[in-house]
């Protein structure tokens, strides 16, 4: 048993309020009680108020309260559906004019403007429907809801005008109240609970254009809350006409704000309904065997200046595997466009916003790699997995301290015999003082940075050319080691030999050991081997 001051019930109700309103303003915070059908709630609170005895409890609480179930599969969006009463979407036009007792079908709700009413039940169809139109995967939810500004203002109309209410902050909030009703719906229809924490989320703006105007005198009462805001349609935001609230005088608005409130026509309609899947991370390695590919897309000026890049090569297929609106794309380091990535390959990973489909099994994942493998010569991936979002930061950390190996086809302009580059062969721990490159300084600072060639391995070929492996520090410009960019690199491969020296071919060798970093606490659906 509730018990309900019934003048405060009666105030409510001629002002226009439906029988949830009333109890949100009574305080009444029992989540089965707004379950209940709505027309079985009118009709008691109806009874309750007509009894003339001085009882003020209302006997409208059960121990499992049925809630108002919706067939979806043979409803369409606004129709109403023959059935025994429990499966039914109301006509708003038909239900205020219907046979039976014309004060148990009100108007919309003044206070609400409809959104508790059964009226939103024809909104929630819809939601299904898109819902279950997006082909989204998802074993949960969180479902969002924005209302129309002017409901705050009629609250705190009723709470300024009316000597039996308390603070506003008292009342069962009416997002909170829409959402009691609205979860089991979605669990009956969907099959899947709400979660706070899910990455599938159902957001639904509501707006009631007949009252729109029921904000519009806080603009010239509190004009700093109301500035035009770069795509912001109007001034009246949520956030605006709150914070104008909260600034206003009680006198101010008791003086610019009519009470009782004017009834509504039309009940709020959804008018934005969108469903969003959080971002899924993929990551793997690449080679690239191209010497006319980029990493990324090489576009200068708007001309695209390569037909394609590593980045595009790969996303494209995870892209549609995924079902995803779009990606980003990184990588620990990148190699020039002329520089082949060989050995175990450089880690990447990309993100997929927005994707349609959250979950591969292991099979799928190996498929998706062959198909993005058998799709070009140019670049091949391995141990494409899954990963969390915190795994993709490792990915940038520590990249100073990490070792490459390099492989470089040097020419040099003086004849050289093989006993002549074998000094390169002792030298360990060789210290660079590299400026910053000629070639990269329109978009990295001037600065002198130093960098270490830890061992060198020369191969000779013939009087002019030898092929040298380098093992260095992360972020050692090998091209400038090589030829020494005008003095900007010391010392370099033309002063140890003393001849003018330049580079032909760079291959840049990923070890195995620069990739176990990124593996360490990822979630992983699969691993190709052992490393």
């Amino acid at each position: 048993m509730l018990i309900i001051d019934k003048s405060i019930a009666q105030k409510l109700l001629n002002f226009g309020a439906c029988p949830r309103c009333i109890f949100r303003f009574c305080r009444i915070g029992s989540q089965d009680l707004y379950r209940r059908p709505y027309k079985e709630l009118l009709s008691e609170v109806h009874e309750f108020l007509e009894n003339t005895t001085e009882e003020n409890k209302l006997p409208c609480e059960t121990a499992n309260p049925p809630h108002k179930r919706i067939k979806l599969d043979s409803v369409k969006e606004g129709e109403e559906q023959t059935s025994n009463g429990s499966h039914q979407v109301p006509n708003a036009e038909n239900d205020r004019t219907a046979g039976g007792d014309e004060n148990l079908r009100p108007a919309v709700c003044s206070i609400c403007l409809g959104i508790l009413q059964e009226l939103c039940e024809m909104d929630f169809v819809k939601v299904c429907h898109k819902i279950n139109s997006s082909e989204y995967q998802f074993t949960s939810f969180v479902f969002s809801v924005s209302f129309p500004p002017q409901l705050s203002v009629r609250e705190v109309s009723i709470c300024l005008k009316q000597d039996f209410l308390a603070e506003k902050e008292d009342l069962v909030q009416l997002k909170e109240a829409y959402k009691w009703i609205i979860h089991p719906l979605f669990l009956e229809q969907l099959g899947v609970p709400a979660d706070g924490k899910s990455l599938f989320e159902v957001s639904v703006v509501f707006a009631h254009p007949e009252t729109d105007e029921d904000c519009h005198f806080l603009a010239s009462a509190c004009p700093s809350c109301f500035k035009q805001e770069k795509n912001k349609q109007s001034v009246f935001t949520r956030m605006a006409v709150v914070k104008a609230l909260d600034m206003i005088s009680e006198e101010d608005f008791l003086k610019h704000f009519q009470c009782p409130l004017t009834s509504p026509k039309v009940p709020c309609t959804a008018v934005d309904i969108q469903c969003t899947n959080g971002a899924i991370f993929v990551a793997g390695r690449y080679n690239k065997y191209s010497r006319t590919l980029p990493q990324t897309p090489w576009i200068i000026d708007g001309e695209r200046k390569m037909e394609s890049s590593v980045e595009e090569l790969i996303s494209e297929h995870l892209m549609a595997a995924f079902k995803a609106d779009s990606f980003n794309f990184s990588s620990s380091g990148r190699e020039d466009v002329d520089v082949r990535t060989l050995g175990k390959g450089r880690p990447f990973a990309i993100e997929l916003v927005n994707p349609r489909k959250v979950r591969l099994a292991a099979e799928e994942m190996k498929e998706l790699q062959q198909i993005i493998n058998n799709s070009s010569d140019k670049v091949q991936v391995r141990d494409l997995q899954l990963v969390t979002r915190e795994a993709i930061g490792h990915m940038k950390e520590g990249e100073e301290a990490k070792t490459k190996t390099y492989s470089a086809l040097i020419w040099t302009e003086k004849a050289i015999r093989n006993e002549d580059i074998e000094l390169l062969d002792n030298m360990k721990e060789l210290k660079l003082d590299q400026k910053t490159p000629l070639r990269v300084l329109h978009r990295r600072p001037l600065a002198v940075r130093v960098r270490v060639i830890y061992t060198m391995q020369s191969e000779y070929i013939d009087e002019h050319h030898f092929r040298l492996h380098l093992k260095t520090q992360a972020g050692t410009y090998i091209k400038e080691f090589v030829h020494g960019d005008f003095g900007r690199t010391k010392p370099n491969i033309g002063t140890l030999l003393g001849t003018t020296a330049d580079i032909l071919e760079l291959d840049v060798e990923v070890s195995a050991t620069s990739f176990r970093w990124m593996l360490t606490g990822l979630q992983l659906w699969m691993i190709n081997e052992k490393f």
